[in-house]
């Protein structure tokens, strides 16, 4: 088992930043692609970001040049740094990871979900 524990979220003003955490911890093995989703009231889980562990960064158009994603193998920890926030990116934020074994099965794991919300 992988546990993913998610931290950084809070109330910020439409223009601020907030920077979101995420540690990795447990049967770890390899872990590939760690990501980010949200999830806003009514709507669907959307893809924000992604790591892979050879460092290609995928992001949602909505958050290019706002949003930067890194990452540190070593630790087990994704980031997101989110600039320039709007009242659209309020949402609860999930932590994903794929974990790779050496018997050579995939798992994904989510964490609990972090709150961000953007308002004045």
């Amino acid at each position: 088992q992988v546990q993913l524990v998610e931290s950084g979220g809070g109330l910020v003003q439409p223009g601020g930043s907030l920077r979101l955490s995420c540690a990795a911890s447990g049967s770890i093995f390899i872990i590939n692609t760690m990501a980010w989703y949200r999830q806003a009231p009514g709507k669907q889980r959307e893809l924000v970001a992604s790591h892979t562990r050879g460092s290609v960064r995928e992001y949602a158009d909505s958050v290019k040049g706002r949003f930067t994603i890194s990452r540190d193998n070593a630790k087990n920890t994704v980031y997101l740094q989110m600039n320039s926030l709007k009242s659209e990116d309020t949402a609860v934020y999930y932590c994903n990871a794929d974990r790779h074994t050496p018997w050579d099965t995939t798992t994904t794991y989510w964490g609990q979900g972090t709150q961000v919300t953007v308002s004045s």
